[in-house]
């Protein structure tokens, strides 16, 4: 798909992997509205691109859907939609406390796979509503994780919900393949954003060592990189594909 003169949102566009999409998607020329928290940067970032904000919690469903109604209404259509917004928290299946607290787990899942899905029924919804061209009318792009694959010890909610995501790639594909929707998952390793940008490097050598090459974290760009290359190619469709410079998680 063209991205010139196209409409995308991005969701956690205010930091991260999340604002570099946003950043490349509008220097492409996209018209591109940024979804975050309100207090985040992405107030800031919409005005640096000239773009529009909307202020989004993706785990209340019923704000996020006229969170992103009112974006879709400010862009006058919507045709690319990236998911960046996701975290996780640490905890054992079976602890010195305890078992896994299911309160946390839930939380953990509606934030990352729950709030993903309703945000990818209704982008569909919106995106169904273009005329095609090439028989395409839109892209979804969503943020998985290596933790899919191989989650670490106490990562069980997270590698649940960021599995759910590479999994339900194909799925929503072929659901969404007749309307001419494209659905792609990007499984990102251990990337340098707000959460890592603490880490010193005598910190992230363990943690990059597997790597085959680069061995460092990733760059949001390069992760923006491949978000637009997903959205260029109209052959890439119904996966989850890694970002992780052949890393392969350790236990720990």
């Amino acid at each position: 798909m063209e991205i010139a003169g196209k409409k995308a949102v991005v969701v956690g566009g205010a930091s991260g992997m999340g604002r570099a999409t946003a950043e490349a998607l509008a220097r492409a020329g996209a018209h591109v509205a940024v979804l975050d928290r309100e207090g985040s940067e992405g107030k800031d970032v919409a005005t640096a691109i000239s773009g529009v904000f909307h202020p989004v919690d993706i785990t209340d469903f019923d704000a996020a859907e006229q969170s992103l109604s009112a974006a879709v209404a400010d862009l006058g259509g919507l045709h690319i939609a990236v998911n960046t917004a996701g975290g996780g928290k640490v905890q054992k299946t079976l602890g010195r406390n305890g078992p896994h607290d299911l309160e946390m787990f839930r939380q953990v899942v509606d934030l990352n796979l729950v709030g993903t899905f309703n945000l990818n029924r209704l982008q569909a919804m919106h995106i169904s509503a273009n005329d095609p061209v090439d028989d395409e009318r839109g892209v979804i792009v969503n943020t998985s994780s290596l933790a899919a694959f191989e989650g670490q010890i106490g990562q069980v909610a997270y590698a649940a919900a960021k599995a759910g995501i590479a999994g339900t790639a194909l799925v929503m594909a072929r659901d969404l393949g007749p309307l001419g929707i494209r659905v792609v998952a990007i499984a990102p390793s251990l990337f340098s954003t707000g959460a890592t940008a603490a880490f010193t490097d005598e910190q992230v050598a363990p943690l990059v060592k597997d790597a085959a090459f680069p061995k460092r974290m990733g760059r949001p760009d390069e992760y923006a990189k491949l978000a637009l290359a997903i959205v260029d190619n109209p052959m890439l469709n119904g996966q989850c594909i890694r970002l992780d410079a052949g890393q392969r998680f350790a236990p720990r």
